[in-house]
């Protein structure tokens, strides 16, 4: 008896190590609904989870794995659902041992490669990597196709600049779809004349989208001092992309010098969902933090109109999408920009000026946890904007769902 008892318990400890359950409840507390809502729960690394499946009454439904903290084993699950207004729904989640039999179909994609001299067309190169770290003095800004990582969804597409400014950029479509593996940012002739999108906005020294900078004698100043940089692609789909930049031992105080004791380690991480035009923002400093300051914002996109109520900023604009003297074959192009600070990190609001609309920003806890988003006027589909009115608008209910957040309540299940 003593043996079968045995037997038993190893048996259902076996079945407990290949497969875990949970119920998760989701609660809308809104009184608007939600399109594209992204769930994401911590999972236990202990048992090096390697596929999931989410059902919803009944009804599987995508979701992704993740490895967040790089160290091999999926720390996250994720998936996407839409919600009522003050509705809730419960999921099912089964955790599994092995891989999934079928790979759910990509709605988001994400690439980073080395400039290929051998090939000379700008939609071709085929040295893909995942991660690149270099020593301060080292710029890979023309080592790096389109300088650095890009990712997209169905709806709008963004890239990194690798190099001290590490600017965020935007690419605009016409149509829905995921191209960025065909045109890799730079769509040639025919792909333009075939409906694909293009690179709507001209960067150079400012902020683009969202940029974080650091802080002294009264401006921004870029990354320069740092002792090593990684920039990594963590995840590419097939839900969300995400891409972390990593400044390790950066001098805050930059012009002037510091010491080793004085300089931190800067994490942000760049997460895009499935259906959504916005990205999420999340940076970490590791180090003395006190009193520090840093400066981020939004391009002044020529002769834009601006809307700002505090850490909610936006503007709509038209301007060339690169350099004038480099404008052959590219027109002007209109774009709305958004940027959502909450009120708790933000230090001023700076006036605009020709370069930029402006932040003075503190961390809280180490940490500021923000988000970014566009709209370019070539859109067709539903859900795009056209005017400054409209794309307003909109900023103020991206803001309301960003701050009122879904109830997530998650419960271990036997099985």
């Amino acid at each position: 008896m003593k043996r079968l008892l045995s037997i038993i318990i190893a048996a259902s400890a076996s079945l407990t190590m290949v497969a875990q359950g949970k119920q998760v409840t989701v609660t809308n507390p809104s009184n608007f609904s939600r399109i594209s809502e992204p769930i994401v729960i911590d999972i236990d690394e202990r048992h090096e989870y390697l596929s999931a499946v989410v059902s919803c009454n009944g009804v599987t439904i995508d979701c992704q794995l993740d490895d967040t903290d790089g160290n091999g084993i999926n720390d996250q699950l994720c998936f996407l659902t839409s919600l009522e207004k003050k509705e809730k729904k419960t999921f099912n989640v089964t955790l599994f041992k092995h891989y999934a039999d079928k790979a759910a179909e990509p709605k988001v994609y994400a690439q980073m490669m080395m400039t290929n001299k051998k090939v000379k067309s700008n939609n071709k190169q085929d040295l893909y990597i995942s991660s690149l770290t270099v020593e301060n003095g080292t710029n890979p800004y023309w080592m790096l196709h389109h300088h650095g990582p890009a990712f997209e969804n169905e709806m709008v597409a963004y890239r990194i600049y690798f190099d001290e400014r590490q600017t965020v950029d935007i690419y605009g479509k016409y149509r829905k779809g995921l191209e960025l593996k065909d045109t890799q940012f730079y769509p040639d002739a025919k792909q333009k004349a075939d409906g694909y999108g293009d690179d709507v906005l001209w960067v150079g020294q400012t902020f683009g989208l969202g940029a974080l900078r650091g802080w002294a004698d009264g401006k921004p100043q870029m990354l320069l001092d740092v002792n090593k940089r990684t920039l990594s692609v963590m995840s590419a789909g097939p839900l969300r992309t995400i891409v972390k930049v990593e400044d390790k031992g950066w001098n805050p105080y930059y012009p002037e010098k510091c010491n080793q004791e004085q300089r931190v380690d800067m994490t942000t991480i760049y997460t895009l969902y499935a259906g959504r035009r916005d990205c999420m923002v999340d940076m970490k400093l590791k180090g003395k933090t006190d009193g520090l300051h840093l400066a981020t914002g939004i391009i002044n996109v020529k002769n834009s109109e601006e809307y700002c109520n505090k850490g909610l900023r936006g503007c709509w604009g038209t301007d060339w999408p690169v350099s004038e003297k480099d404008s052959a074959g590219h027109k002007r192009e209109t774009v709305g920009l958004g940027i959502c600070i909450p009120a708790k990190n933000v230090v001023e609001v700076l006036p605009a000026n020709k370069d930029n609309y402006p932040y003075v920003v503190a961390p809280t806890e180490a940490a500021i946890h923000y988000a970014i988003t566009f709209a370019s006027d070539n859109e067709t589909f539903d859900g795009s904007y056209h005017n400054a009115s409209d794309f307003f608008n909109y900023l103020k209910q991206w803001r309301k769902r960003l701050e009122d957040k879904v109830k997530i309540e998650v419960k271990d299940m036997y099985m």
